[in-house]
């Protein structure tokens, strides 16, 4: 029997049993969560009109799908625990690659892992209201913080999932495929549901105050920041890449033919939103796909529907859960991270200490914020590495022509040159529409530093020391 462990550098007792369909699995698992369901309704009330939707989630679809070239290339390349973490460190530097680990696990992870973790209470809070009850409100700086049944229920959700990821690799990939089909179904049902027995709304592209001109694009930036919360996790798969049958092979084929998959879903779902709801309704809608299914289905199958959703978000949480605790787990390796996260459990193979981390740092983020606050920090936070992996590969075109690159990104260098001003467009546009959030955001990146510098001297000092005793 072949053994399957990973031989990096001797290090890593991390087991290949991730082969290509659980690895597709895992890529559209992460991308199709909640935001595909829920969005729609705050992307309408930004642009006023259907057409403006649609457009918006058409252009992300392009701007990601030329992020995904980039990510397979890079991914292909360099097959590690840790992903964007390798690729920044050796595209631009330690520092880069450090900032990336330090924002993944301070902001990225942990508050995606919450903001699905909200999505998922809020489609319980569909099927049964008293999740929603208020338990107590209090003012903090200019701002009402209202702290409902919901927090606390989100972050128990997190802790559970944490501990399924605790358990195998494997069981996790088998986990992924079920749930990911579930998903997939929910879509389909929507999609049909809609067109055979959803009565045409004449009035679905009028539009409400639809802004013109230079106003346009600024509404379209700030409605693809809901629409990339709902294609997030294309880039995710290589944080995978010491737990892939044939990395070289497997993450590009396995990232482009999710990321294909998941966009044609999500066109669909939202020409069937449109098609039955009247623009003002998708606009005020807090649960837009089970209102659209209630339309045609009724009470009973809009509660159906809002299951299989909330299943469909377990499954994104299960995958971020999943990816994320690679990144801190291939930063303690080499020393520039807490090191009780670079440990393995003894029985489980799987980065235990790491995912414990991620799920307590997640928990508490679940218990002070709600769905739409906890997204548009992590899209801020996320696409600024975004631009930086695009510069990482351009970079290394530049500097190591004779690396092996198993694949090469279509359209280069046209698509990391679009994907990298796209970035750059989003988070700038993010940071004037919400400059508190996008701050602080960036303080948390920025408070690394010191660290990086910290871990980096005691890693030569030891190094140094280890080598005088030989």
């Amino acid at each position: 029997m072949a053994d399957n462990r990973v031989e990096t550098a001797g290090q890593s007792d991390l087991v290949r049993g991730l082969g290509l369909w659980p690895a597709t699995a895992i890529v559209i698992g992460d991308m199709i969560g909640t935001g595909v369901f829920l969005v729609a309704s705050d992307m309408a009330r930004v642009v006023g009109s259907a057409r403006l939707v649609l457009a918006a989630w058409i252009l992300g679809a392009v701007i990601v799908l030329f992020g995904a070239f980039c990510y397979a290339e890079l991914g292909a390349a360099f097959p590690n625990a840790g992903g964007p973490y390798v690729y920044l460190t050796r595209g631009l530097g330690q520092l880069w690659g450090f900032l990336f680990g330090w924002m993944s696990s301070f902001l990225d992870r942990p508050v995606a892992m919450a903001t699905i973790a909200a999505g998922f209470v809020r489609f319980l809070g569909f099927l049964f209201p008293a999740v929603t009850t208020t338990l107590f409100t209090t003012h903090f700086v200019k701002h009402d913080f209202k702290f409902t049944a919901a927090q606390p229920l989100a972050a128990l959700v997190v802790l559970i999932v944490v501990a399924v990821n605790y358990l195998s690799v494997k069981f996790s990939g088998a986990v992924q495929i079920f749930l990911t089909s579930l998903k997939i179904a929910a879509i389909l049902l929507i999609v049909a549901g809609g067109v055979l027995f959803g009565a045409r709304n004449p009035n679905h592209a009028a539009p409400l105050g639809t802004p013109m001109g230079l106003g346009t694009i600024g509404a379209l930036l700030t409605a693809l920041v809901p629409a990339m919360w709902a294609y997030n996790g294309f880039n995710d798969l290589g944080a995978l890449g010491e737990e892939i049958r044939n990395p070289q092979k497997n993450i590009p084929r396995a990232i482009i033919l999710g990321l294909f998959i998941v966009c044609g879903l999500y066109l669909l779902a939202n020409g069937v939103y449109f098609h039955v709801l009247p623009f003002a309704a998708i606009a005020a809608s807090q649960h837009v796909a089970s209102d659209v299914v209630q339309s045609f289905a009724g009470s009973r199958g809009a509660a159906w529907l809002t299951v299989a959703m909330a299943v469909s978000a377990l499954g994104a949480l299960h995958v971020t859960t999943l990816t994320g605790a690679r990144i801190p787990f291939a930063m303690a390796r080499d020393g520039v991270f807490f090191r009780f996260a670079g440990r393995i459990h003894p029985s489980f193979r799987t980065p235990g200490r790491s995912l414990l981390f991620l799920g307590l740092v997640a928990a508490l983020l679940a218990l002070s914020g709600t769905y739409e606050e906890l997204y548009s920090l992590f899209v801020f936070a996320v696409w600024i590495f975004f631009a930086l992996a695009a510069v990482a590969l351009l970079r290394l075109r530049r500097t190591q022509p004779d690396l092996v690159r198993p694949y090469r990104a279509w359209g280069y260098p046209w698509t990391p040159l679009i994907f990298l001003a796209a970035a750059v467009a989003l988070t700038v546009n993010l940071w004037m529409v919400r400059p508190v959030r996008s701050s602080l955001g960036l303080a948390v990146i920025l408070a690394g530093i010191p660290f990086f510098y910290r871990w980096r001297k005691a890693t030569e000092v030891a190094g140094a020391g280890a080598g005088q005793n030989q």
